[in-house]
């Protein structure tokens, strides 16, 4: 009876220690978005004199300032564009690539793999140099098409693990059966695998999605045109030596965290089951 108390006594105090550091980290990554929206809607003055309290007027001008007068939609679009075809790019080339990796037997099959996993352990900035260098030579600098090649090259090799460790949790039986039918191969990656690989698809989609929309050294690097600046470059532009509307960098920050969070909030049913089926096995 005192075994049962005694066990029943540490299941709360484990799950009540549980649930005190989720609520930690809740208000650790709360707190901080809150203060970021407050700032928004302040002026520089207040920002600096009542930093934690909430705005003393509802003061839409930088707002106003980032949506109408400002080209901060113009840099919107640009990371916009630019993450939706980078990822459009890396779901199809890592997919295609896994398909073929996890379901033929051929003498580079382990090779090729562990080449892409080499993506991810060598740091892509290295090559910095190398990289403006060859988009020059290409006629590709200060293009937007630099960045999306950058970025699709940054993110097949995860995609590649994700969907390379997701495929080999479907029974090849699925596949013969449909081979048998006479479906191609084309058709049965199209018809059979992509159906089920949906919470994957989600997975490379969200995880390439943040460092994509936040990055801030290829802009730097490959875009010196103020029209194709992306997000992150553009704010940065506006740290003054002498003055800076923190306001306004404030307003900015808020409108470009939506994007992601309504996308994470839409698809986290899907991202999380795709973590938990296997996704990210390799």
């Amino acid at each position: 009876m005192k075994t049962g108390l005694y066990n029943r006594k540490t299941n709360y105090i484990a799950r009540a220690g549980i649930y005190f550091v989720l609520i930690l980290q809740c208000l650790a990554i709360s707190l901080p978005l809150l203060l970021m929206v407050m700032s928004s809607f302040k002026t520089n003055r207040e920002i600096f004199r009542t930093p934690f309290k909430f705005p003393a007027a509802l003061n839409l001008e930088n707002y106003v300032d980032l949506f109408l007068e400002s080209n901060y939609l113009r840099y919107f679009l640009n990371s916009i564009i630019v993450s939706v075809a980078a990822i459009l790019i890396t779901l199809m080339v890592s997919s295609l690539a896994s398909y073929a990796i996890s379901k033929y037997n051929f003498p580079l099959n382990r090779f090729i793999f562990f080449y892409f996993l080499a993506g991810l352990m060598i740091p892509i900035r290295l090559g910095t140099i190398n990289i403006m260098q060859m988009f020059i030579k290409l006629n590709l600098y200060n293009n937007l098409l630099s960045l999306i090649i950058i970025y699709s090259a940054y993110g097949i090799p995860a995609g590649i693990l994700i969907f390379t460790g997701f495929m080999r949790e479907i029974p090849n039986e699925l596949s013969d059966s449909a081979r048998v039918d006479g479906c191609s191969e084309i058709g049965i990656f199209r018809k059979i695998i992509v159906p089920l690989i949906g919470p994957a698809i989600v997975v490379v989609a969200v995880y390439n999605l943040i460092p994509i929309w936040n990055d801030f050294w290829f802009p730097l690097v490959l875009i010196n045109s103020d029209n194709l600046m992306t997000i992150p470059l553009a704010t940065a532009k506006l740290f003054g030596k002498h003055e800076t509307n923190y306001g306004l960098i404030f307003a900015i920050l808020t409108a470009a965290a939506i994007p992601p969070m309504i996308l994470f909030a839409t698809l986290s049913r899907y991202f999380i089951k795709g973590l938990t089926a296997g996704a990210i096995k390799g």
